[in-house]
């Protein structure tokens, strides 16, 4: 028997911006044992009172489908859409990285911080914070470079995605 393989998928998901609508939706995949790899929200459109969720997480098509069926009967969803299926996207995220470290290694960490366009934020004698935005797979790179340079602490946002072209969501 073949198996099936899981995959990681982006989903967009427009609710009215109301309180409980959150956990109603974290509800749903901590309920069935979803995993959430990433989770974002922001309103989006204040005077309907709606917010976008973005929601990264893993499954097999089969689990995929549910997820997005299971969505769609919530109350407060207006619209699902998997973004990794039905348009193509552009994902980002952005993170904070703390670094500690003094001589070779603090230009080390510059330079680093120059090959991959992370701006310093905030620096000391003795530390860096740097931002750096992309694709999670760069901030990936970027914070396992840092690791032998002296990476103290990391803050992101989780990723956000939304469809190329004209349409909107």
């Amino acid at each position: 028997m073949e198996e099936i393989l899981e995959e990681r998928h982006t989903l967009a998901v427009l609710v009215d911006n109301e309180a409980g609508v959150l956990a109603r939706v974290i509800g749903l995949f901590s309920g069935r044992g979803y995993n959430i790899e990433s989770l974002t929200v922001a309103a989006v459109d204040q005077a309907a009172h709606m917010s976008r969720i973005t929601v990264v997480t893993n499954g097999t098509p089969m689990v995929i489908q549910q997820i997005r069926a299971q969505l769609e009967r919530l109350v407060p969803v207006h619209k699902v859409v998997d973004l990794t299926l039905q348009a193509p996207s552009v994902e980002r995220e952005m993170a904070l990285i703390k670094v500690a470290c003094s001589g070779e290694k603090r230009v080390e960490a510059l330079r680093l911080s120059d090959a991959f366009r992370a701006r310093v934020i905030d620096t000391t004698h003795t530390s860096f914070v740097f931002e750096v935005t992309g694709a999670p797979s760069k901030l990936n790179a970027f914070i396992s470079l840092m690791r032998p340079l002296g990476l103290v602490d990391v803050s992101r946002t989780g990723v956000v995605a939304i469809a190329r072209g004209p349409e909107a969501m």
